[in-house]
């Protein structure tokens, strides 16, 4: 037996904040859009290198306020590219944690935190 990635899905409220969030503060990419009809709720996958995120208006898919922790080999780099972009509504800081790894913490417009940490797992 074998499980494969999982791909999490966070609550988004509003497509405009969403995208400003995960695509120009964060550096996703948006991989593809759906929605079944015009005016319906958006649901959409970002990715940042093997990082994989669904984000969804559907209120029955997920509850906000979610937390995950990504793993990165580059947790200072990424959070230099952070600070750069001068984001009004997160400058995150980087943490030293009681297990020996450094944590970067954010939450996105929506309550769902996301964990960078250089706590990467083998």
């Amino acid at each position: 037996m074998s499980f494969a990635k999982a791909t999490p899905i966070l609550r988004i409220f509003d497509e405009a904040k969403a995208k400003e969030f995960y695509v120009d503060f964060l550096g996703f990419s948006v991989d593809w859009e759906h929605r079944f009809a015009d005016g319906m709720p958006l649901y959409m996958q970002v990715s940042k290198d093997g990082c994989v995120l669904h984000l969804s208006e559907h209120h029955g898919d997920c509850c906000p306020g979610a937390a995950m922790r990504i793993e990165t080999d580059e947790l200072e780099a990424f959070h230099t590219d952070l600070m750069a972009k001068r984001y009004q509504n997160a400058r995150p800081g980087i943490e030293e944690t009681p297990w020996d790894s450094r944590d970067m913490s954010v939450s996105d417009p929506f309550g769902n935190r996301l964990t960078f940490t250089n706590a990467v797992s083998t």
